[in-house]
């Protein structure tokens, strides 16, 4: 096994991140009878964060980790994830037109559209946090973070459990902060805005990590990253293939545009940054580099994203919706072509993620010369 440290770094999507899963089960096999985790650093963020805690948790057996993964995600319900239930639509229904209909007198406005205490309970029970500090000690583990956005600060905040020598960091708008990590910051990290609703961790109320991030590569640099692969959840250029429209968007649209620039667009940003960095350095001589003590280092990278689009693939399994989540998306208009951006957040149902991972799987074997020759395998 190599000694250069490798950082996996998993964004943020809602159901999208099933994607991810694919990905990981195909490394698994590219790895052959390797157990090991391949990656000392891991850094995620949303529903990335998810899927990364979990690898944590179970670092000490990556196939372990992933066939846990593959499970949750392959079987998956709506209702695991948020009330999806008639009563609990019901309510966020009433809640939301009391609001907009009595909200001045009752001077209280809805949390979330969405009730996601069933994740935090699905959280609790398949993951034990105690097993990060153990693989850390026996150096299974490098260096986790999971990822929020603080509503008061407006600051990134990665959270993060490392070896002694990773220092905290502070830049714009963006800090990473040594904690012992807990299903409370994975509740924070995946709240996504209106949706979920916020969780209160030291002094403030956090949501959705991928809000205001401005450099989703950053934390594992930080953390001593220097190889880093990068899992994204949506195709390359995926908005600007979509075909022009005459008719007014609809709220599923907006809705949709909104959380793909939160999920999607930092993402493509930071890496072409990345990339462009990278070139530069390469026109200076080690030497050079090393006499002038510059702070910069090339990072090798390797990204993988969908070969398809999935808001289409989610139109086409929207139907696997309970019938009060599609009756509550049928008025946002969501149930269409046109809507199938905020659907792929939202689709936890196995048709969905199910396809997903198969995707990801595919595209991911589709370059496993890249991937062995990355990992060294």
């Amino acid at each position: 096994m190599t000694s250069t440290r490798i950082a996996l770094v998993l964004g943020g999507g809602g159901a999208r991140a099933a994607y991810q899963v694919g990905v990981l089960r195909a490394i698994g096999e590219l790895l052959g009878d390797r157990s090991r985790n391949p990656f000392q650093i891991l850094c995620g963020t949303s529903a990335g964060a998810v899927n990364v805690a979990t690898l944590a948790c179970y670092a000490h057996n990556f196939r372990e980790a992933v066939e846990a993964l593959d499970d949750v995600w392959r079987n998956m319900h709506a209702s695991q994830i948020y009330r999806a239930d008639p009563i609990g639509i019901g309510i966020a229904v009433v809640r939301w037109l009391g609001a907009f209909l009595l909200g001045w007198v009752l001077k209280r406005s809805p949390r979330s559209l969405l009730d996601n205490q069933p994740l935090r309970r699905l959280l609790q029970q398949k993951l034990h946090f105690r097993n990060i500090e153990r693989s850390l000690a026996n150096g299974m583990l490098y260096a986790v973070s999971i990822t929020a956005s603080g509503y008061a600060s407006g600051d990134g905040i990665s959270f993060f459990q490392a070896h002694p020598e990773v220092r905290s960091w502070r830049r714009t708008q963006r800090s990473g902060c040594r904690t012992q990590l807990s299903v409370e910051h994975l509740m924070a990290s995946s709240a996504i805005p209106f949706v979920f609703p916020a969780v209160h961790l030291n002094r403030e109320y956090f949501g959705d990590g991928s809000m205001r991030q401005l450099a989703p590569i950053s934390p594992a640099i930080h953390l001593g990253a220097e190889k880093i692969l990068v899992i994204g959840v949506g195709k390359v250029n995926e908005l600007s293939q979509r075909q022009s429209s005459r008719s007014y968007p609809t709220l599923a649209q907006i809705a949709g545009h909104a959380l793909s620039s939160i999920f999607l667009d930092s993402l493509a940003v930071d890496v072409e940054r990345m990339e462009r960095i990278n070139r530069t350095l390469s026109r200076f001589p080690e030497e050079l580099r090393t006499r002038t003590d510059l702070a910069l280092r090339p990072i090798e990278s390797l990204i993988i994203s969908p070969s398809q689009s999935l808001d289409q693939l989610a139109a086409r399994h929207a139907g696997s919706l309970p019938w009060a989540v599609r009756l509550l998306l049928r008025g946002l208009g969501a149930m269409n072509r046109r809507g199938g951006a905020l659907t792929s957040y939202l689709l936890f149902e196995r048709s969905y993620t199910g396809a997903l991972i198969d995707l990801g799987y595919r595209d991911t074997m589709a370059r496993n010369e890249d991937v062995r020759r990355f990992l060294e395998a």
